[in-house]
């Protein structure tokens, strides 16, 4: 099992940004120090809910300050990037760190990012498929075109090359978030893993495995490959020393950092949308994922995996929204939680 921190340089109430992303710089340093497998990275634009605008940068300050850990972008998202550009510098980081960088990807939401960006509201409803297909092929062969319907080009070089790098694997991994059915067979059908959200329980999680594995088996996709899925499970992690106080940090920071931060989402074309309650969302993710005693979530880290066969974690650590006790809440996951799980 490999268990990772998930950051997203969330701003709470009070705070300003710099405070936000050096914790979340400093989090990344303490989890290579704890013995975590990767942190990572969430990107969001023009809200407070994470103020880091670009998750490939940040990944490249951490892969320069870190030498064992894998930093994973969760998500880059790719309507409102070219996916070439998206690539090639994922092939830098790839070749630079060694083979550490993995590089999640998803479809985003409808927010005026599209208006801002210049991608329009085609490429968050129909682009998604065509930009992934450019990136896979471009992290994958030597030279590319395109003769899709929003990218079209000459064939040029694939300069850095992935494979040419000095590790095992050619490539960057790529990671694709999916929350519906639709994203669970576009991932199947390129035997890409799946990154899954938080705000969903270990039924629907391992109901969408499933999915991923007889969609992949139905297209073709090689036995060893489905067998060999590493899909990320992410959640929220809060250790103390007993579960009633793990549950208070969460519940005194988190609802003010959703309020203000899904307050401030706006959707690029004026449609509505509902936004959850705060404070039932809090308990929500109190209830789906290791908040507690050191054992308590060693069980629920354990329980997941078996319930969903996932066996890769990506944490949020910063829940309570104070540096030392972000920095506490990680070393206690590597020290405490982690050498609990076989």
């Amino acid at each position: 099992m490999r268990v990772g921190s998930f950051v997203l340089a969330a701003r709470f109430p009070g705070q300003g940004e710099g405070e936000a992303l050096y914790r979340a710089v400093r989090s990344a340093e303490v989890a290579e120090e704890a013995g975590l497998d990767a942190v990572w990275l969430g990107e969001h634009h023009f809200v407070p809910y994470g103020t880091c605008p670009s998750a490939v940068t940040l990944a490249a300050l951490l892969l320069g300050r870190t030498r064992r850990i894998r930093v994973g972008t969760a998500v880059s998202v790719l309507p409102t990037v070219h996916p070439v550009a998206l690539g090639e510098q994922a092939a830098l980081l790839h070749v630079t760190s060694g083979g550490r960088f993995s590089l999640g990807v998803g479809r985003g939401g409808p927010w005026v990012d599209l208006e801002v960006f210049g991608s329009g509201l085609e490429a968050y409803e129909k682009g998604f498929p065509e930009s992934l297909d450019l990136l896979t092929r471009w992290l994958r062969e030597p030279s590319v075109a395109a003769a899709g319907e929003r990218f079209r080009f000459r064939e040029v070089p694939v300069v850095p090359r992935p494979s040419e790098s000095l590790v095992e694997v050619e490539g960057p991994e790529v990671v694709v978030a999916c929350t519906s059915p639709a994203s669970v067979r576009l991932a199947a059908e390129r035997g890409l893993p799946m990154l899954l959200g938080m705000h969903v329980g270990d039924e629907e999680k391992a109901e969408m495995v499933a999915l991923w594995q007889r969609h992949a088996r139905a297209c073709g996709r090689p036995a060893a490959e489905v067998h060999r899925a590493a899909h990320v499970s992410a959640g929220v992690v809060q250790i103390a020393d007993r579960r009633t106080d793990a549950a208070e940090t969460l519940l005194k920071a988190l609802p003010g950092w959703l309020r203000q931060g899904l307050e401030a989402h706006v959707t690029v074309d004026g449609r509505e949308r509902r936004m959850r309650d705060p404070l039932a969302y809090t308990e929500l993710l109190c209830g789906l994922h290791p908040v507690g005693t050191p054992r308590l979530c060693a069980d629920r880290l354990a329980a997941t995996s078996e319930r969903t066969g996932i066996s890769r974690f990506a944490l949020l650590v910063e829940g309570s929204g104070d540096l030392a006790a972000t920095e506490e809440n990680v070393r206690r996951l590597g020290a405490e939680v982690i050498p609990q799980l076989v």
